[in-house]
């Protein structure tokens, strides 16, 4: 879905500083930060208070402000604004996670080296929304499911399984195949050269179920 004049006209009112044109995003955006925080966290098996949901929701909107609101900036409007937002909130939650995690763990003092040195592993943020639309066309048809399942609509493995008819322990090894040919494509995309052709669905399909 492309981007609706609504959304198109509150960007445009915020990156001209319009008066009560933040007020009018958060008050558009919260309920759907406040969602994607949530998910993540049962999709993570955490518990997040209401203190922690709004510390990290307080994260998102700063990170959305930050460097005169360059995420709404690099916003291109080839998918819908929420789809962007969603990808977006998703990616700061979990590292915002991540984060109080090594902080629990090891104390506040080792926290920032231990993300520094760890998190980059865990927290797998393969893409902006928008690239991940660009890109899934050139998947085969089961990654760009699996991709578009699990990180546009944030199923679970099992959510995934079932909804695709495939075993749940295959989504893992689909989902990590396609996130290896997502880089490979953005580093050739970068480097200029022609990214290498995807596998015919059948084959891939063959050794997900060996």
């Amino acid at each position: 879905m492309p981007l609706s004049d609504i959304d198109r006209k509150l960007i445009d009112r915020c990156l001209g500083k319009e008066p009560g044109a933040w007020k009018d995003f958060v008050d558009r955006y919260l309920g759907l930060i406040y969602h994607v925080i949530q998910h993540v966290a049962h999709a993570r098996s955490r518990t997040v208070s209401q203190a922690d949901m709004e510390d990290i929701a307080s994260e998102v909107l700063l990170k959305i402000v930050d460097d005169d609101y360059g995420i709404l900036r690099r916003y291109q409007g080839i998918s819908s604004l929420p789809t962007y937002l969603t990808v977006i909130v998703r990616r700061i939650c979990v590292k915002e996670m991540v984060k109080r995690q090594r902080e629990a763990e090891l104390g506040h003092a080792n926290a920032h080296r231990s993300t520094i040195g760890d998190a980059s592993g865990e927290v797998e943020a393969i893409a902006t929304a928008e690239e991940v639309e660009r890109i899934l066309g050139e998947l085969p048809e089961r990654e760009a499911d699996v991709v578009r399942l699990y990180h546009l609509k944030y199923m679970n493995y099992r959510e995934i399984g079932k909804r695709l008819g495939i075993p749940e322990a295959s989504v893992g090894p689909i989902l990590s195949k396609a996130r290896k040919r997502l880089r490979a494509t953005a580093e050739h995309r970068e480097r200029g050269d022609q990214p290498a052709p995807a596998e015919p669905p059948a084959a891939v399909e063959h050794r997900a179920a060996t």
